[in-house]
Protein backbone atom coordinates (compact mmCIF):
# COMPACT_ATOMS: atom_id res chain seq x y z
CA UNK A 1 0.00 0.00 0.00
CA UNK A 2 1.51 3.26 -0.76
CA UNK A 3 2.61 6.50 1.31
CA UNK A 4 -0.17 8.20 -0.30
CA UNK A 5 -3.39 5.84 0.22
CA UNK A 6 -2.22 5.40 3.62
CA UNK A 7 -2.38 9.07 4.13
CA UNK A 8 -5.50 9.60 2.52
CA UNK A 9 -7.11 7.09 4.51
CA UNK A 10 -6.07 8.42 8.18
CA UNK A 11 -6.93 11.72 6.66
CA UNK A 12 -10.47 10.81 5.27
CA UNK A 13 -11.36 9.10 9.04
CA UNK A 14 -10.57 11.92 10.86
CA UNK A 15 -12.27 14.00 8.24
CA UNK A 16 -15.30 12.59 8.74
CA UNK A 17 -14.58 12.20 12.84
CA UNK A 18 -14.52 16.55 12.90
CA UNK A 19 -17.78 16.52 10.53
CA UNK A 20 -19.36 14.47 13.85
CA UNK A 21 -17.97 16.75 15.85
CA UNK A 22 -19.38 19.75 14.11
CA UNK A 23 -22.36 18.39 13.54
CA UNK A 24 -22.87 17.50 17.17
CA UNK A 25 -21.07 20.51 18.88
CA UNK A 26 -23.96 23.05 18.29
CA UNK A 27 -24.29 23.30 22.00
CA UNK A 28 -20.49 23.55 23.84
CA UNK A 29 -21.52 23.54 27.54
CA UNK A 30 -20.40 21.78 30.22
CA UNK A 31 -23.95 19.86 30.46
CA UNK A 32 -22.79 18.78 26.87
CA UNK A 33 -19.50 18.06 27.50
CA UNK A 34 -19.86 15.95 31.06
CA UNK A 35 -23.64 14.42 30.58
CA UNK A 36 -24.24 14.61 26.79
CA UNK A 37 -27.50 16.93 27.48
CA UNK A 38 -28.88 13.39 29.00
CA UNK A 39 -30.12 13.17 25.53
CA UNK A 40 -28.67 9.91 23.91
CA UNK A 41 -30.15 7.19 22.73
CA UNK A 42 -30.02 3.99 24.40
CA UNK A 43 -28.96 2.13 21.61
CA UNK A 44 -26.19 4.08 20.29
CA UNK A 45 -24.22 4.06 23.09
CA UNK A 46 -24.81 0.42 23.82
CA UNK A 47 -23.14 -0.13 20.20
CA UNK A 48 -20.28 2.78 20.40
CA UNK A 49 -19.32 1.06 24.02
CA UNK A 50 -18.04 -2.05 21.97
CA UNK A 51 -15.36 0.03 20.39
CA UNK A 52 -14.69 1.64 23.77
CA UNK A 53 -14.06 -1.53 25.46
CA UNK A 54 -12.43 -2.94 23.33
CA UNK A 55 -8.83 -1.31 22.00
CA UNK A 56 -6.09 -1.76 20.03
CA UNK A 57 -4.52 -4.63 22.18
CA UNK A 58 -7.27 -6.20 21.71
CA UNK A 59 -7.50 -5.73 18.03
CA UNK A 60 -3.75 -6.86 17.65
CA UNK A 61 -3.57 -9.30 20.89
CA UNK A 62 -6.49 -11.06 21.37
CA UNK A 63 -6.12 -12.58 17.77
CA UNK A 64 -3.02 -13.75 18.38
CA UNK A 65 -3.65 -15.51 21.85
CA UNK A 66 -5.06 -18.81 20.17
CA UNK A 67 -1.97 -20.49 19.34
CA UNK A 68 -1.07 -20.96 23.34
CA UNK A 69 -4.28 -20.19 24.93
CA UNK A 70 -6.94 -21.56 22.62
CA UNK A 71 -10.23 -20.03 23.16
CA UNK A 72 -9.44 -19.62 27.23
CA UNK A 73 -10.43 -16.07 26.97
CA UNK A 74 -14.58 -16.70 26.18
CA UNK A 75 -14.22 -18.01 30.03
CA UNK A 76 -13.20 -14.57 31.56
CA UNK A 77 -16.01 -13.10 28.83
CA UNK A 78 -18.63 -15.36 30.12
CA UNK A 79 -17.36 -14.04 33.20
CA UNK A 80 -18.13 -10.48 32.26
CA UNK A 81 -21.96 -11.50 32.26
CA UNK A 82 -22.28 -11.56 35.23
CA UNK A 83 -20.40 -8.35 36.44
CA UNK A 84 -22.62 -6.40 34.02
CA UNK A 85 -25.83 -7.57 35.52
CA UNK A 86 -24.51 -6.20 38.52
CA UNK A 87 -23.49 -3.36 37.04
CA UNK A 88 -27.07 -2.60 35.85
CA UNK A 89 -28.85 -4.04 38.86
CA UNK A 90 -26.60 -2.78 41.55
CA UNK A 91 -24.25 0.69 40.40
CA UNK A 92 -26.54 1.87 37.70
CA UNK A 93 -29.84 2.55 39.64
CA UNK A 94 -26.92 3.66 42.00
CA UNK A 95 -25.57 6.66 40.03
CA UNK A 96 -29.08 7.37 38.90
CA UNK A 97 -30.31 8.38 42.09
CA UNK A 98 -27.60 10.23 43.34
CA UNK A 99 -27.74 12.29 39.95
CA UNK A 100 -24.44 12.02 39.48
CA UNK A 101 -21.82 14.04 37.19
CA UNK A 102 -18.84 11.82 38.27
CA UNK A 103 -19.40 8.60 39.38
CA UNK A 104 -16.69 8.89 42.28
CA UNK A 105 -18.75 11.29 44.03
CA UNK A 106 -20.68 8.56 46.05
CA UNK A 107 -17.69 8.36 47.67
CA UNK A 108 -17.63 11.50 49.02
CA UNK A 109 -21.23 11.25 50.28
CA UNK A 110 -20.86 7.51 51.75
CA UNK A 111 -17.18 8.28 53.35
CA UNK A 112 -16.05 11.65 53.38
CA UNK A 113 -13.54 14.00 50.92
CA UNK A 114 -10.80 12.10 51.39
CA UNK A 115 -12.56 8.63 49.96
CA UNK A 116 -13.74 10.75 47.52
CA UNK A 117 -10.21 12.45 46.32
CA UNK A 118 -8.74 9.09 46.81
CA UNK A 119 -11.14 6.83 44.19
CA UNK A 120 -10.91 9.64 41.64
CA UNK A 121 -7.29 9.38 42.13
CA UNK A 122 -6.92 6.24 41.70
CA UNK A 123 -8.91 6.53 38.30
CA UNK A 124 -6.88 8.96 36.86
CA UNK A 125 -3.73 7.39 36.98
CA UNK A 126 -5.23 4.04 35.57
CA UNK A 127 -7.20 5.82 32.92
CA UNK A 128 -3.45 8.35 31.65
CA UNK A 129 -1.38 4.92 32.00
CA UNK A 130 -3.81 2.97 29.80
CA UNK A 131 -4.83 5.48 27.41
CA UNK A 132 -1.46 6.28 26.59
CA UNK A 133 -0.12 2.91 25.94
CA UNK A 134 -3.29 2.06 23.27
CA UNK A 135 -2.24 5.28 21.85
CA UNK A 136 1.59 4.47 21.87
CA UNK A 137 0.66 0.98 20.45
CA UNK A 138 -0.90 2.95 17.15
CA UNK A 139 1.33 5.77 17.19
CA UNK A 140 3.84 2.91 16.60
CA UNK A 141 2.08 1.69 13.72
CA UNK A 142 1.42 4.54 12.33
CA UNK A 143 5.70 4.95 12.75
CA UNK A 144 6.83 1.85 10.98
CA UNK A 145 4.00 2.09 8.05
CA UNK A 146 4.02 5.96 7.63
CA UNK A 147 5.86 8.90 9.34
CA UNK A 148 9.17 6.66 9.49
CA UNK A 149 9.26 6.93 5.41
CA UNK A 150 7.99 10.81 5.78
CA UNK A 151 10.80 12.00 8.48
CA UNK A 152 8.93 12.92 10.83
CA UNK A 153 9.68 11.91 14.29
CA UNK A 154 8.06 9.90 16.61
CA UNK A 155 6.98 12.52 19.10
CA UNK A 156 5.66 14.36 16.04
CA UNK A 157 3.37 11.17 15.46
CA UNK A 158 1.89 11.48 19.05
CA UNK A 159 1.54 14.57 19.27
CA UNK A 160 -0.70 15.02 15.93
CA UNK A 161 -2.46 11.58 17.37
CA UNK A 162 -3.50 13.91 20.08
CA UNK A 163 -3.90 16.50 18.63
CA UNK A 164 -6.74 14.93 16.10
CA UNK A 165 -8.25 13.76 19.45
CA UNK A 166 -8.58 16.83 20.93
CA UNK A 167 -9.68 18.47 17.68
CA UNK A 168 -13.20 16.41 17.50
CA UNK A 169 -13.79 16.40 21.49
CA UNK A 170 -12.87 20.13 22.76
CA UNK A 171 -16.17 21.60 22.09
CA UNK A 172 -18.86 18.85 23.09
CA UNK A 173 -16.84 16.20 24.76
CA UNK A 174 -18.76 13.03 25.52
CA UNK A 175 -21.96 13.98 23.19
CA UNK A 176 -19.45 14.07 20.48
CA UNK A 177 -17.76 10.94 21.63
CA UNK A 178 -21.44 8.68 22.24
CA UNK A 179 -21.36 9.36 17.94
CA UNK A 180 -18.18 8.83 16.82
CA UNK A 181 -17.72 5.78 18.94
CA UNK A 182 -20.36 4.29 17.03
CA UNK A 183 -19.04 4.87 13.76
CA UNK A 184 -15.11 3.77 14.83
CA UNK A 185 -17.01 0.98 16.20
CA UNK A 186 -18.36 0.22 12.75
CA UNK A 187 -15.28 0.62 11.37
CA UNK A 188 -12.97 -1.69 14.12
CA UNK A 189 -16.17 -4.41 13.23
CA UNK A 190 -16.13 -4.14 9.36
CA UNK A 191 -12.11 -4.20 9.61
CA UNK A 192 -12.45 -7.63 11.37
CA UNK A 193 -15.45 -9.19 8.94
CA UNK A 194 -13.12 -8.56 5.82
CA UNK A 195 -10.00 -10.17 7.26
CA UNK A 196 -12.31 -13.57 8.29
CA UNK A 197 -13.75 -13.31 4.42
CA UNK A 198 -10.71 -12.71 2.89
CA UNK A 199 -8.20 -15.78 4.89
CA UNK A 200 -11.58 -18.19 4.95
CA UNK A 201 -11.20 -17.46 1.28
CA UNK A 202 -7.48 -18.59 1.14
CA UNK A 203 -8.45 -21.51 3.32
CA UNK A 204 -10.77 -23.07 0.89
CA UNK A 205 -13.95 -22.65 3.61
CA UNK A 206 -17.17 -22.15 2.21
CA UNK A 207 -18.87 -19.21 4.28
CA UNK A 208 -21.92 -21.99 5.55
CA UNK A 209 -19.32 -23.94 7.19
CA UNK A 210 -16.98 -21.21 8.81
CA UNK A 211 -18.67 -21.30 12.39
CA UNK A 212 -18.72 -25.22 11.86
CA UNK A 213 -14.93 -25.13 10.77
CA UNK A 214 -14.23 -23.29 13.88
CA UNK A 215 -15.90 -25.19 16.57
CA UNK A 216 -14.49 -28.29 15.11
CA UNK A 217 -10.97 -27.02 15.45
CA UNK A 218 -8.42 -28.22 18.59
CA UNK A 219 -7.76 -24.53 18.63
CA UNK A 220 -11.04 -23.76 19.61
CA UNK A 221 -11.05 -25.23 23.10
CA UNK A 222 -13.10 -23.24 25.17
CA UNK A 223 -13.67 -24.93 29.03
CA UNK A 224 -10.68 -25.66 31.12
CA UNK A 225 -11.48 -27.65 34.41
CA UNK A 226 -8.42 -29.52 34.65
CA UNK A 227 -5.62 -27.79 36.79
CA UNK A 228 -6.66 -25.20 39.41
CA UNK A 229 -3.11 -24.28 39.34
CA UNK A 230 -3.27 -22.92 35.72
CA UNK A 231 -3.65 -19.34 35.11
CA UNK A 232 -6.58 -20.60 32.38
CA UNK A 233 -8.05 -22.77 35.13
CA UNK A 234 -12.51 -22.00 34.50
CA UNK A 235 -13.43 -20.63 37.69
CA UNK A 236 -10.55 -18.51 38.09
CA UNK A 237 -11.17 -16.87 34.79
CA UNK A 238 -14.73 -16.72 35.29
CA UNK A 239 -14.85 -15.26 38.25
CA UNK A 240 -11.78 -12.70 37.59
CA UNK A 241 -14.22 -11.76 34.40
CA UNK A 242 -16.93 -11.08 36.60
CA UNK A 243 -15.32 -8.27 38.88
CA UNK A 244 -13.05 -7.49 35.86
CA UNK A 245 -16.44 -5.78 34.21
CA UNK A 246 -17.83 -4.32 37.84
CA UNK A 247 -14.26 -2.24 38.05
CA UNK A 248 -13.13 -1.61 34.51
CA UNK A 249 -16.29 -0.81 33.42
CA UNK A 250 -18.84 0.07 36.58
CA UNK A 251 -16.23 1.85 38.52
CA UNK A 252 -14.91 3.44 35.62
CA UNK A 253 -16.14 6.93 35.06
CA UNK A 254 -14.84 6.61 31.44
CA UNK A 255 -17.66 3.62 30.88
CA UNK A 256 -20.12 4.98 33.00
CA UNK A 257 -20.15 8.84 31.26
CA UNK A 258 -21.10 7.02 28.36
CA UNK A 259 -24.55 5.49 30.08
CA UNK A 260 -25.03 8.44 32.46
CA UNK A 261 -25.73 9.91 28.90
CA UNK A 262 -28.91 7.77 28.28
CA UNK A 263 -32.37 9.54 29.28
CA UNK A 264 -33.16 7.44 31.77
CA UNK A 265 -32.19 4.66 34.16
CA UNK A 266 -34.53 2.31 32.39
CA UNK A 267 -32.28 3.20 29.20
CA UNK A 268 -29.13 3.05 30.65
CA UNK A 269 -30.19 -0.59 31.38
CA UNK A 270 -31.56 -1.48 28.13
CA UNK A 271 -28.38 -0.08 26.84
CA UNK A 272 -25.92 -2.31 29.48
CA UNK A 273 -28.19 -5.61 28.56
CA UNK A 274 -27.78 -5.19 24.60
CA UNK A 275 -24.29 -4.64 25.47
CA UNK A 276 -23.57 -7.74 26.75
CA UNK A 277 -24.75 -9.74 24.39
CA UNK A 278 -22.85 -7.55 21.76
CA UNK A 279 -19.72 -7.43 23.28
CA UNK A 280 -19.85 -11.58 23.70
CA UNK A 281 -20.41 -11.80 19.83
CA UNK A 282 -17.76 -9.78 19.16
CA UNK A 283 -15.25 -11.58 21.43
CA UNK A 284 -15.98 -14.62 20.03
CA UNK A 285 -15.39 -13.30 16.17
CA UNK A 286 -12.25 -11.83 17.27
CA UNK A 287 -11.11 -15.37 18.45
CA UNK A 288 -12.59 -16.78 15.69
CA UNK A 289 -10.44 -14.34 13.22
CA UNK A 290 -7.47 -15.15 15.15
CA UNK A 291 -7.71 -19.53 14.40
CA UNK A 292 -8.24 -18.84 11.10
CA UNK A 293 -5.24 -16.33 10.94
CA UNK A 294 -3.27 -19.23 13.26
CA UNK A 295 -4.18 -21.79 11.07
CA UNK A 296 -3.37 -19.37 7.82
CA UNK A 297 0.43 -18.98 9.28
CA UNK A 298 0.83 -22.74 9.83
CA UNK A 299 -0.38 -24.17 6.55
CA UNK A 300 1.55 -21.60 5.07
CA UNK A 301 4.99 -21.89 7.22
CA UNK A 302 4.67 -18.31 8.52
CA UNK A 303 6.62 -16.99 10.75
CA UNK A 304 4.06 -15.15 12.76
CA UNK A 305 3.19 -15.31 16.64
CA UNK A 306 1.23 -13.46 19.55
CA UNK A 307 1.19 -9.62 18.61
CA UNK A 308 2.77 -9.85 15.32
CA UNK A 309 0.37 -12.43 14.48
CA UNK A 310 -2.22 -10.14 12.51
CA UNK A 311 -0.17 -7.39 11.58
CA UNK A 312 2.36 -9.37 9.57
CA UNK A 313 -0.41 -11.38 7.98
CA UNK A 314 -1.92 -8.29 6.88
CA UNK A 315 0.28 -6.57 5.70
CA UNK A 316 2.48 -9.16 3.83
CA UNK A 317 0.20 -11.59 2.81
CA UNK A 318 -3.53 -10.95 2.37
CA UNK A 319 -2.99 -8.07 -0.21
CA UNK A 320 -3.71 -4.63 0.14
CA UNK A 321 -7.47 -4.53 0.78
CA UNK A 322 -7.10 -6.36 3.86
CA UNK A 323 -3.97 -4.31 5.49
CA UNK A 324 -6.13 -1.27 4.61
CA UNK A 325 -9.22 -2.35 6.79
CA UNK A 326 -6.55 -3.16 9.04
CA UNK A 327 -5.04 -0.18 9.97
CA UNK A 328 -8.36 1.21 9.70
CA UNK A 329 -9.92 -1.51 12.17
CA UNK A 330 -6.81 0.16 14.33
CA UNK A 331 -6.56 3.32 14.46
CA UNK A 332 -10.87 3.25 15.25
CA UNK A 333 -10.01 0.71 18.04
CA UNK A 334 -7.86 2.73 19.81
CA UNK A 335 -9.17 6.03 19.32
CA UNK A 336 -12.70 4.68 20.07
CA UNK A 337 -10.97 4.32 23.97
CA UNK A 338 -8.46 7.48 23.36
CA UNK A 339 -11.15 9.86 22.64
CA UNK A 340 -13.44 8.88 25.81
CA UNK A 341 -10.51 8.27 27.82
CA UNK A 342 -9.36 11.88 27.18
CA UNK A 343 -12.74 13.14 28.39
CA UNK A 344 -13.91 10.99 30.91
CA UNK A 345 -10.32 12.30 32.19
CA UNK A 346 -11.25 16.01 32.13
CA UNK A 347 -14.27 15.54 33.38
CA UNK A 348 -13.02 13.70 36.88
CA UNK A 349 -10.16 16.02 37.41
CA UNK A 350 -12.42 19.15 36.84
CA UNK A 351 -15.40 17.85 38.77
CA UNK A 352 -13.35 15.60 41.61
CA UNK A 353 -9.96 17.40 42.23
CA UNK A 354 -10.89 20.71 41.33
CA UNK A 355 -14.81 21.09 42.60
CA UNK A 356 -15.56 23.46 39.33
CA UNK A 357 -18.92 22.78 40.16
CA UNK A 358 -18.72 24.12 43.79
CA UNK A 359 -16.12 26.99 43.10
CA UNK A 360 -16.55 28.58 40.10
CA UNK A 361 -19.46 30.31 38.03
CA UNK A 362 -21.41 28.86 35.15
CA UNK A 363 -18.56 30.77 32.03
CA UNK A 364 -15.45 30.38 34.76
CA UNK A 365 -16.56 26.18 34.81
CA UNK A 366 -16.20 26.06 30.95
CA UNK A 367 -13.05 28.23 30.61
CA UNK A 368 -10.82 25.78 33.08
CA UNK A 369 -12.62 22.66 31.57
CA UNK A 370 -10.71 23.99 28.51
CA UNK A 371 -7.71 24.28 29.52
CA UNK A 372 -7.34 21.30 31.55
CA UNK A 373 -8.51 19.60 28.31
CA UNK A 374 -5.30 20.93 26.77
CA UNK A 375 -3.42 19.97 30.02
CA UNK A 376 -4.38 16.30 30.16
CA UNK A 377 -4.02 15.98 26.57
CA UNK A 378 -0.46 17.17 26.62
CA UNK A 379 0.15 14.64 29.81
CA UNK A 380 -0.81 11.96 27.34
CA UNK A 381 1.83 13.12 24.87
CA UNK A 382 4.47 13.01 27.49
CA UNK A 383 3.62 9.78 29.02
CA UNK A 384 3.60 8.36 25.37
CA UNK A 385 6.96 9.12 24.48
CA UNK A 386 8.18 8.54 28.06
CA UNK A 387 7.39 4.99 26.75
CA UNK A 388 9.67 5.06 23.63
CA UNK A 389 12.13 7.14 24.87
CA UNK A 390 12.81 6.53 28.80
CA UNK A 391 11.39 2.64 29.16
CA UNK A 392 12.73 1.19 25.96
CA UNK A 393 12.16 -2.59 27.13
CA UNK A 394 8.84 -3.35 25.47
CA UNK A 395 8.23 -6.27 28.40
CA UNK A 396 8.87 -3.60 31.40
CA UNK A 397 5.46 -1.12 29.20
CA UNK A 398 3.42 -4.53 29.30
CA UNK A 399 4.66 -4.44 33.14
CA UNK A 400 3.51 -1.14 33.85
CA UNK A 401 0.10 -1.38 32.16
CA UNK A 402 -0.91 -4.39 34.15
CA UNK A 403 0.20 -2.49 36.95
CA UNK A 404 -2.23 -0.08 36.00
CA UNK A 405 -5.14 -2.59 37.54
CA UNK A 406 -3.60 -2.69 40.52
CA UNK A 407 -5.21 0.92 40.77
CA UNK A 408 -9.18 -0.54 40.13
CA UNK A 409 -8.44 -2.64 43.12
CA UNK A 410 -8.94 0.30 45.81
CA UNK A 411 -11.71 1.10 44.07
CA UNK A 412 -13.48 -1.97 44.30
CA UNK A 413 -13.05 -2.29 48.13
CA UNK A 414 -14.41 1.24 48.99
CA UNK A 415 -17.22 0.34 46.63
CA UNK A 416 -18.19 -3.17 47.49
CA UNK A 417 -17.45 -1.95 51.70
CA UNK A 418 -19.79 1.18 50.79
CA UNK A 419 -22.19 -1.07 49.30
CA UNK A 420 -22.53 -3.78 51.51
CA UNK A 421 -21.92 -2.27 54.84
CA UNK A 422 -23.51 0.61 56.71
CA UNK A 423 -20.43 1.17 58.81
CA UNK A 424 -18.31 4.53 58.82
CA UNK A 425 -14.72 5.04 58.15
CA UNK A 426 -11.97 7.40 59.48
CA UNK A 427 -11.77 9.76 56.55
CA UNK A 428 -8.06 10.78 56.76
CA UNK A 429 -6.79 7.45 56.53
CA UNK A 430 -8.47 6.06 53.74
CA UNK A 431 -5.74 6.71 51.44
CA UNK A 432 -3.19 4.93 53.45
CA UNK A 433 -5.41 2.04 52.68
CA UNK A 434 -5.88 2.65 49.44
CA UNK A 435 -2.33 3.04 48.70
CA UNK A 436 -1.25 -0.31 50.66
CA UNK A 437 -3.20 -2.48 49.55
CA UNK A 438 -2.13 -2.58 46.07
CA UNK A 439 1.17 -3.09 47.60
CA UNK A 440 0.61 -5.63 49.89
CA UNK A 441 -1.45 -7.38 46.75
CA UNK A 442 1.86 -7.01 44.72
CA UNK A 443 4.35 -8.47 47.22
CA UNK A 444 1.87 -11.52 47.83
CA UNK A 445 1.50 -11.90 43.80
CA UNK A 446 5.22 -12.13 42.88
CA UNK A 447 5.85 -14.89 45.99
CA UNK A 448 2.32 -16.80 45.45
CA UNK A 449 3.71 -19.66 43.48
CA UNK A 450 6.65 -20.08 45.81
CA UNK A 451 4.20 -19.30 49.25
CA UNK A 452 1.33 -21.47 47.90
CA UNK A 453 1.74 -22.96 44.46
CA UNK A 454 -1.05 -21.17 43.42
CA UNK A 455 -0.78 -18.23 40.47
CA UNK A 456 -2.93 -15.07 41.12
CA UNK A 457 -3.45 -13.98 37.07
CA UNK A 458 -6.63 -12.13 36.97
CA UNK A 459 -7.26 -13.05 40.58
CA UNK A 460 -4.82 -10.28 41.81
CA UNK A 461 -7.77 -8.05 41.09
CA UNK A 462 -9.93 -9.55 43.87
CA UNK A 463 -6.88 -9.89 46.56
CA UNK A 464 -6.34 -6.26 46.17
CA UNK A 465 -10.22 -5.48 46.41
CA UNK A 466 -10.58 -7.96 49.66
CA UNK A 467 -7.53 -6.20 51.26
CA UNK A 468 -8.65 -2.60 51.05
CA UNK A 469 -12.10 -3.94 52.33
CA UNK A 470 -10.71 -5.47 55.31
CA UNK A 471 -8.18 -2.25 55.58
CA UNK A 472 -11.27 -0.12 56.01
CA UNK A 473 -12.66 -2.46 58.46
CA UNK A 474 -10.12 -1.83 60.74
CA UNK A 475 -10.28 2.02 60.07
CA UNK A 476 -14.18 2.20 61.01
CA UNK A 477 -15.78 4.22 63.37
CA UNK A 478 -17.46 2.61 66.38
Amino acid sequence: MSTNAIIFLILAYFGVLILISYFTGKTSGNEAFFKGNKQSPWYVVAFGMIGASLSGVTFISVPGWIEASQFSYMQVVLGYIVGYLVIGTVLLPLYYRLNLTSIYTYLETRFGNYAYKTGSSFFLISRIVGASFRLYLVANVLQIVLFDELGVSFWQTVTITVLLIWLYTFKSGIKTIVWTDTLQTLFMLVAVGVAIYFVSDELGIESGNLLGYVLDSDLSKMFFFDDYKSGNYFWKQFISGAFIAIVMTGLDQDMMQKNLTCRSLKDAQKNMFWFTIVLTIVNFVFLSLGLLLTIYAQQNGIDAHKDDLFPILAKHHLGVGVFAFFLLGLIAAAYSSADSALTSLTTSFSIDILDIEKKYTQEQQVVTRKRIHVVISLVLILVIIAFKYIIKDESVIAKLFVFAGYTYGPLLGLYAFGLFTSWNVKDKLVPMIALLSPILSYLISVNSLKWFGFEFGFFILILNGLLTFLGLILIRRQ
